[in-house]
Formats: C-alpha cells, structure tokens, sequence
C-alpha cells in the first residue's frame, strides 16, 4: 500500500484539517499519517481557538514518519507562524520528500485568518519552491499572485505569476467559473471542467481536494490526471448531500461512497 502525510491542523468537528486529510487519503487507498501543526476549535460555523504545537514537537512528528514509514506524498495545509513553515521546509528539503501538494490555507471558509501576515512570504519564499503543485482557492490567489481576480482570464495571468517551480491549481468557485479549475503546469493552462452542486456544506472541500491529489500522486497518476481523479471524488462527496447539523464538510459521509464504489468493484 502506497503512503501519504499530512502536515496540517487538527479541526475538532471532523470535517476539515487533518480528519478530513486522513478520511480522504484512506478512502482513497493510501495508508494515512500525520504531523500535526496545531489544534483548533472549529466547526462548519468558524474558528473559535487556535493552540499551535511548538516547533521542535513538529519536527519530532515528521521525524518520526520520515525515519519509520517513508511517505510517498506529502500534503501540507494549515501552517499558522515562520518557525513551523522552516521547521517543515528544512525536514522535507532533508528527507528528500516527493509529491508535495501545498494547500496555502491562510482564511477560513468562515472568514477567519489562519495565516499570520509576517509568515505569507515564508510561505513563498521556503515552502513553495519544495512543491509540485500548489492549490489555492481565489482569495488565496489573490493573495500569492497580487493581483484581483474577476475572471477565467484574470485565473491564468495570476496562475502564471504564481508559478515558479510548482505547478498551480486555481480551483474557481467564489462567482467566478463556477465549478471550474485551472491547472498551469510547464506554461501550459489546462481547464477541469466540474459541475455545480447544489450543496451548502462546503466546509473543508480545500482539505479534501488537495488530500485526494496527493492520494492519487503516491499511487503513481501524473498530476493532471491526479487532479481529474481527485475532482471526481470530490464531486461525488458533494452530491451525496448528507447534512449532519447547521453545515457539514463533505468527509463526512465518504465512507457511504466509498463502501458503493467497493460494492460496485470499483
């Protein structure tokens, strides 16, 4: 069985952060692990809380994944301060870690900031260049690319600011395109056409689409058709529509989709 890692936050309600990460990578046949960031109390309504893990304990996490079970790819999410983004920097830069899928989560779906400001250019500057593709949403691409974006177009002229050594997956939404993603890899734009859903429980849809890549990329798939599978699955969390409370992230009802797909032979 192939190996994947996740480096991110704990959400306690299930549905984002690392729970989501491990239900998406395990649903999607990868033996699941984890470095923990920080924890947070959260739910589909917000952030209420955020107790970060010090840095010397996130390098033990990873060493300790690194040195035992050597992951095939790696996902990195919430990384809150410098000091965790140069801890995670320098532990991948030294194990030589390959497949690295950066989801640059800096805001919340709720509105909350994830990012501190003083640590977005260490971000830049140290984690993207380890990267082999990385997934910000619009805002998030806003943010890296410097630029607004209100268009199809305005997404390829900021995927291109934003690519250096990694390839960058503009996921649409927020008004804009829809359910449609961009992927800008090696100057060439490659549109992943989705469908919209009607389904208000979008609370950690980021976690689990970047998840779902690096799942696919430990498995062997070159990165578009990484990206395609993971849209797929994706959409069928989405479609299945369960409601859980006020909101509920999609992971939650995985495993349903997962049992049909396995009684289907799929």
């Amino acid at each position: 069985m192939k190996t994947a890692l996740t480096i991110a936050g704990s959400d306690c309600s299930g549905g984002a952060g690392i729970q989501a990460d491990i239900k998406t990578m395990t649903m999607n046949g990868v033996f699941a692990m984890s470095a923990i960031t920080a924890l947070t109390a959260q739910n589909t309504t917000g952030v209420f809380g955020i107790s970060e893990v010090s840095p010397d304990f996130l390098l033990q996490q990873i060493d300790a994944v690194f040195t035992d079970i050597y992951p095939d790819a790696v996902k990195i999410g919430m990384v809150s301060s410098p000091e965790l983004i140069r801890v995670i920097a320098e532990r991948l830069s030294f194990y030589g870690a390959k497949h690295i899928v950066l989801d640059p989560v800096m805001v919340a779906t709720s509105g909350a900031r994830l990012l501190r400001e003083e640590a977005q250019d260490i971000l830049v500057r140290e984690l993207l260049p380890l990267a082999e593709v990385v997934t910000p949403n619009i805002p998030e691409a806003e943010i890296l690319s410097g630029m607004t974006i209100r268009s199809k177009e305005d997404m390829v002229e900021a995927a291109k600011r934003i690519n250096a050594k990694p390839a960058v997956l503009i996921k649409g939404g927020h008004q804009i395109c829809d359910a449609d993603d961009l992927l800008f890899q090696n100057g060439e734009a490659i549109w992943f056409n989705g469908r919209k859903i009607d389904n208000p429980n979008t609370h950690g849809t980021g976690c689990t689409l970047s998840s779902a890549i690096a799942s696919n990329l430990a498995k062997g798939y070159g990165l578009s058709e990484a990206v395609e599978k993971a849209k797929e699955y994706i959409s069928g969390a989405l479609e299945a529509g369960l409601d859980l409370g006020q909101g509920s992230g999609p992971l939650m009802h995985n495993y349903q989709i997962v049992k049909e797909r396995n009684t289907k032979g799929e």
